[in-house]
């Protein structure tokens, strides 16, 4: 299964998704001007790699901001995220956020509230 790295801007994050590590990787800012054409090679990706049955994923999410479109992706690729935990694939969360960043940390609260997953809130030095 191929790669998907996708370079990030100054609206849209940078994404890094591999599969023969079982590591997906979220970091910037999100605000795509068209949130699902960004967000649909990820979600096509998750899909492909949900038919893997990895024994290990981990998530690392580094986000400084996201709308309120990006933020309904987001939550649809953590439930992408649970249906390949629940195929088998021990998943866990790593949400990183600075210290002085409350709105990340309470975005981060609301998505774990939403989904049944290990989720490690990592503080960022």
């Amino acid at each position: 299964m191929d790669i998907l790295n996708i370079k990030g801007s100054a609206k849209t994050p940078s994404v890094l998704l591999n599969a023969e590590k079982g590591l997906i990787e979220l970091k910037g800012r999100s605000i795509p001007e068209n949130t699902i054409e960004f967000y649909n090679p990820i979600f096509k990706w998750l899909d492909a790699y949900a038919l893997m049955k990895e024994p290990k994923t981990t998530v690392n999410v580094q986000l400084e901001y996201f709308n309120t479109s990006s933020s309904k992706c987001i939550t649809e690729i953590f439930k992408k995220l649970e249906e390949i935990a629940r195929g088998g694939s021990d998943v866990i969360i790593n949400w990183h956020y600075h210290p002085d960043d409350e709105d990340i940390l309470t975005a981060g609260d609301d998505i774990k509230s939403l989904i049944k997953l290990p989720f490690n809130f990592i503080e960022i030095k």
